[in-house]
């Protein structure tokens, strides 16, 4: 695989969700199961090992290709995922929704998606 991995874009959305969830450093990197040590190395620009970049992405809820420069320098290759794929990847990723809230937020973003499909299609 030619494509190489953006480590400053994944230590950007590591330092995103760290705040937007209010952790330390730290407590991301016992939550994510890496070593303090990793993070920091990333915050100096070093990439993670295979494990570590797994766990991270893992953490996140996001898709690993979201963390992936292609060679034409393009962020991922092709289309990006759905709106409602990316979204669902986001509020599964929330720990302070319960299963049933994640699940109902879901189904409000499909029918809207549904929606807004056919109104395309009706234009």
């Amino acid at each position: 695989m030619e494509g190489r991995m953006d480590a400053r874009r994944l230590y950007e959305a590591l330092d995103a969700g760290r705040r937007a969830r209010d952790l330390s450093w730290r407590q991301l990197a016992e939550q994510a199961g890496v070593s303090p040590s990793l993070l920091s190395r990333m915050g100096n620009g070093q990439r993670p090992d295979l494990d570590g970049f797994i766990a991270l992405v893992q953490w996140l809820g996001a898709p690993a290709e979201e963390f992936m420069v292609w060679p034409d320098g393009t962020a991922r290759p092709g289309t990006q995922p759905a709106l409602e794929t990316q979204l669902a990847l986001l509020l599964r990723a929330r720990d302070d929704l319960s299963e049933a809230d994640r699940n109902y937020l879901l189904d409000i973003v499909n029918a809207t998606m549904r929606h807004i499909k056919a109104d395309r299609r009706d234009s």
